[in-house]
């Protein structure tokens, strides 16, 4: 067997097709992972009861089992879960008319967000109290301290920890082509599969990742460099 060139080019060309799903899944699952890790965040910072241990549970959880048992989990389970409670309420639904992806956005979700409950709670817990006190003694309420002074700081801080968790989930799509979702390394398996060229299809998605993952860091990088600046008091 001999390494063809021309067919990594071909096949990388070929990928970009899957491209905007592989971008979708990872925009889609970090947005709902940050909805879940903030308020996960702040109930584990001021014990809530009950809320609290809750979210300790599904912390510790995620973060102990593979996120490819989580999408087998969701993608199995969720539709037992959602046909029986259609079948108790009669709403005539069933999850078949769900589409596969749907369940791929909340299993993804599901883990991204424990990860990054524990990134922002970091984040939150680095923040001076002193700008809290300080935020309160003018009359601001924890609500405005919290949008203003808190999780902008908390944001700042945790940047290139969830830059990690951006590429991290990057990386992780490629595990919906279990369940039949077409994104990059499922497009080259069927590119490969013409011909059987696996190899230099592999080359070709390894390739389009690595760009990628250049990219959210040089992104971040730059990100960074104006936030120090800004922190320096100099102009962004």
């Amino acid at each position: 067997m001999q390494l063809d060139p021309q067919f990594i080019l071909t096949a990388f060309l070929d990928l970009f097709q899957a491209l905007p799903m592989t971008l979708l899944i990872t925009a889609v699952s970090l947005i709902g992972g940050f909805i879940i890790a903030v308020p996960a965040a702040l109930v584990r910072i001021n014990r809530v009861p009950v809320l609290s241990q809750i979210a300790s549970a599904y912390v510790t959880v995620i973060r102990g089992t593979p996120m490819l048992m989580h999408l087998f989990l969701i993608y199995y389970g969720l539709p037992i879960l959602i046909d029986s409670v259609s079948r108790k309420l009669n709403l005539g639904f069933t999850s078949v008319s769900i589409p596969i992806v749907y369940f791929v956005f909340v299993a993804f979700s599901l883990t991204a967000g424990a990860y990054m409950t524990e990134v922002i709670r970091a984040g939150i817990q680095a923040v001076d109290r002193g700008q809290v006190e300080a935020a309160y003694s003018v009359g601001m309420t924890p609500v405005q301290t919290f949008k203003r002074i808190v999780l902008p700081q908390a944001l700042a801080v945790s940047l290139l920890n969830l830059s990690s968790e951006v590429i991290g989930m990057l990386h992780g799509t490629t595990l919906a082509f279990t369940v039949s979702i077409t994104e990059i390394n499922g497009r080259a398996n069927i590119v490969a599969s013409t011909n059987w060229k696996f190899f230099e299809a592999y080359i070709a998605a390894a390739l389009m990742f690595w760009g990628l993952t250049v990219l959210i860091e040089r992104v971040t990088a730059r990100i960074e460099k104006k936030i120090n600046t800004f922190n320096r008091g100099g102009v962004a």
